[in-house]
């Protein structure tokens, strides 16, 4: 079974993707999880969204964050759409 993604996505490029996490997805679907790449992640727009890395506080989702393979992280859920640029190293 095929596990359904809690974003839209839009290919920019060959190695890069913006995705958008819509206001009004379940929190549940945002889940902890790990990449098998290393990932350069940038907030396109300004958001109350959070991002949390392992062993951390989460963050105000501002600016880049490089997230290396095989870190758990997370987003946590803000009050408005999210839209991030992933950049896939």
């Amino acid at each position: 079974m095929v596990e359904k993604l809690p974003f839209t996505e839009k290919q920019l490029s060959k190695d890069i993707v913006e995705r958008t996490f819509d206001e009004n997805l379940d929190e549940d679907d945002l889940k902890w999880h790990y990449d098998e790449e290393d990932r350069l992640v940038e907030s396109v727009q300004t958001t109350d969204w959070l991002i949390q890395l392992d062993n951390q506080l989460p963050q105000k989702f501002e600016g880049q964050f490089f997230i290396p393979k095989g870190l758990y992280h997370r987003i946590i859920k803000g009050s408005q759409d999210c839209k991030v640029k992933v950049i896939k190293k």
